[in-house]
């Protein structure tokens, strides 16, 4: 449990809930046959079951009562009002925006930008149609079959994870993400591309990221190497704002597309950094991927509290990060094309929440963002699932599952899901020692190895899970759950008092590299 108190009124109370339901049963506590009921919420195609946590109608009262102290209601207007909520950065936050179809006003200094948002939209998602459906072409007019984003961040993550999401829905082209400054990230990939089918995008705002900009002059060379310098206005574009460096660098105006300072990067997805995405999947399917999102942000931002997806979310888990001392969590997505799902919110989570300033500029003493972590489906299960179940840490997991699956074949989905029910089952009610004896003692083993086998093949139980169950990985339902996702960060930062959409964390290792950059450069 966590030493320091959040600074609520309602936080003792929350000690004492905490204290009391430590040491409560899953099995007692679903003596209650509504408790599934209670403790499950329905939205779209959705359904998350989060019954099996160490919570009951008081402390759930009680958590909620967290939303009204924090103040989260106002700040919640505040952002999609467009007010500066990124008060270090003098910000508004509106990713948002970028997924709307509706004709609100998105203000951004007094100027009413939505125009300029979907104008943005429809140049790149037509750009990136022509890929999708083969029809783009390169300098030597053979047609292009490889595109390769480089980036870094959430120009890479994010948009490498909804590619390799969506991959059951691609198109004509092959999409290829190199981010690393490692040269090998760059060579190996180039290695199986040809120069004249190749086509690069460049993700970088400012096109003077380090990482970024390394790889993009490589890969300019390469291309350069094999079809002269004229080639270079046919096999790039750029995703970025300036445009004189664009223009320095070779690629053609009309290949580049700006997005906006409103715009995190590890939220950009939904902006023109996510052009690959729609390279892959096309315009259409990328425009139901923002439609989803879109549904998200709606049910978020008029839901109750007790019936609000990313609410719930994020209050077990400000409940078991202050109030358990659970300092990770994991998500367990029960779907091999979520293969990157973890990766992108590790990123999304951990630089998002991972602050110690307050909004009154003052050291921050209780637990903020948590560690996140996780692997896809029984990989997982055969690694780190052992500590989960048995360890001596509290590790609260989500677990994501898709009821059709998108690739039939004989009873592969049928035993997926089995695996993911049977993880959160046995989690939740684990094996007593009388239930184990039970078992030893029907079994071949010998009463001296029974003895010996006993209270290892106990199972505590009482280990914390959601579940959240989606009939079908689409476009649309992964925008929803990405969107879910988001949310859910935003609430717990709104609780912790910080800044969630600024990373200045990252910035001093930045500095120093340049530094010792130029030492090494030097000899």
């Amino acid at each position: 449990m966590s030493k320091v108190k959040l600074p609520y009124a309602i936080d003792q109370k929350l000690q004492e809930d905490a204290v009391r339901l430590k040491k409560e049963d899953f099995r007692n506590l679903f003596h209650n046959s509504d408790r599934a009921e209670e403790f499950s919420i329905k939205w779209q195609d959705f359904f998350l079951d989060f019954s099996k946590n160490h919570i009951d109608k008081t402390s759930w009262h009680n958590l909620q009562e967290l939303l009204t102290e924090s103040n989260f209601h106002t700040i919640k207007k505040s952002l999609f009002d467009g007010d500066e909520i990124n008060w270090t950065e003098k910000r508004a936050v509106l990713h948002h925006a970028l997924r709307s179809f509706n004709e609100r006003t998105v203000l951004v200094n007094d100027k009413d930008v939505s125009s300029q948002i979907k104008s943005v939209r429809e140049l790149f998602t037509d750009f990136g149609d022509q890929f999708f459906q083969g029809t783009r072409k390169g300098h030597c007019n053979e047609t292009i079959t490889d595109v390769v984003n480089i980036g870094i961040g959430g120009s890479d993550l994010g948009p490498k994870m909804v590619v390799e999401a969506l991959s059951h829905y691609k198109g004509a082209t092959n999409i290829h993400f190199v981010s690393n400054v490692d040269a090998t990230h760059l060579v190996e990939t180039l290695k199986k591309l040809n120069p004249h089918t190749t086509f690069f995008l460049v993700a970088s705002k400012t096109f003077t990221t380090q990482e970024t900009m390394t790889n993009a002059h490589s890969a300019r060379q390469w291309l350069v190497d094999s079809l002269g310098e004229n080639s270079v206005g046919s096999h790039f574009a750029a995703m970025s704002t300036n445009l004189e460096a664009v223009k320095q660098f070779g690629i053609n105006p009309e290949n580049v597309f700006p997005f906006w300072d409103f715009v995190g990067g590890r939220y950009s997805l939904w902006s023109s950094i996510g052009l690959s995405i729609c390279c892959s999947i096309g315009k259409r399917q990328f425009l139901d991927f923002l439609a989803g999102a879109e549904a998200m942000d709606h049910h978020f931002e008029i839901a109750p509290t007790d019936q609000n997806l990313p609410v719930i979310m994020a209050l077990l888990g400000i409940w078991y990060n202050n109030y358990f001392g659970a300092s990770s969590y994991a998500i367990l997505p029960y779907d091999q094309y979520l293969n990157y799902f973890t990766a992108h919110f590790q990123q999304v989570d951990m630089e998002s929440n991972g602050k110690s300033t307050n909004r009154d500029n003052k050291k921050i003493e209780y637990e903020t963002g948590p560690v996140l972590w996780g692997e896809p489906g029984t990989n997982g299960q055969h690694a780190f699932y052992q500590l989960i179940h048995q360890g001596s840490k509290l590790i609260p997991c989500d677990f994501i599952g898709f009821c059709q699956t998108l690739n039939p074949l004989s009873d592969h989905h049928s035993k997926l899901m089995a695996n993911l029910f049977a993880q959160s089952e046995a989690l939740a009610f684990g094996l007593t020692a009388t239930e184990v004896q039970e078992e030893l003692q029907n079994s071949d083993i010998s009463i001296s190895d029974q003895e010996t086998l006993l209270y290892h093949k106990v199972f505590d139980g009482n280990r914390p899970s959601n579940t959240l169950l989606i009939n079908r990985l689409t476009p649309s339902s992964l925008g929803s759950l990405i969107a879910l996702y988001e949310w859910k960060i935003f609430v717990q930062g709104v609780i912790w008092q910080i800044n969630s959409f600024d990373q200045w964390g990252v910035e001093l290792g930045k500095k120093l590299a340049k530094s010792i950059l130029t030492e090494i450069e030097s000899g």
